[in-house]
């Protein structure tokens, strides 16, 4: 068995989609130099003048925070630094049951093109799985300012048996099956918020 059928967040592959070569910014510049629109779109990615944001990181993505957004909340989870991460797992969020909510990924790019990157979730409860997510998110350049992708509106499960807690795990992974980031965190579905 491969290492990818063992991971509980592996992405879904699509039969016969091959990785394109990876090229670094200087050669995705030159390529098709003559070409108008196509240096517009590049120009658009901010391959002519990316900058780093954090040029003592090492890291291409920096995952800033993963945002649980409702009518009625919004609460930031920060996974900026092994730190942060850290202290998210220490401490369940709470969410009112039958709640409609959204979640929205922060972060930053830099130093090169990123393609393909794609958010996974898989929520468990009492060991069982509940709920997997997989959601692309797309390509980006290098960009000084914070990118963010919000996901579909889901629904939290109501009544008394869904109350309680659930455990999940997040990954930020791109199309060379490049791990951003993998983290931990616990849910909590009370009656009301607190």
């Amino acid at each position: 068995m491969s290492s990818q059928e063992n991971d509980e967040l592996a992405p879904t592959c699509t039969a016969g989609f091959k990785v394109g070569e990876k090229k670094n910014i200087d050669e995705l510049a030159q390529l098709d130099a003559a070409d108008a629109s196509l240096n517009k779109w590049k120009e658009s990615l901010g391959l002519s003048h990316a900058q780093e944001r954090f040029p003592e990181d090492p890291r291409t993505v920096v995952v800033q925070a993963l945002v649980f957004q409702s009518e009625d909340r919004a609460i930031r989870m920060d996974v900026s630094t092994p730190k942060a991460v850290e202290e998210l797992q220490k401490t369940p969020i709470t969410i009112k049951e039958g709640c409609e909510y959204t979640f929205k990924i922060e972060f930053v790019v830099q130093r090169e093109m990123v393609s393909g990157l794609k958010f996974l979730q898989q929520v468990k409860r009492k060991g069982i799985p509940v709920d997997k997510m997989e959601e692309m998110c797309g390509s980006y350049g290098p960009k000084y300012e914070s990118q963010e992708r919000t996901f579909p509106s889901s629904k939290a499960p109501s009544g008394l048996l869904a109350r309680g807690t659930y455990n999940v795990k997040s990954k930020f992974i791109d199309d060379d099956n490049t791990v951003y980031l993998e983290w931990a965190w616990s849910m909590e579905i009370k009656k009301e918020w607190e």
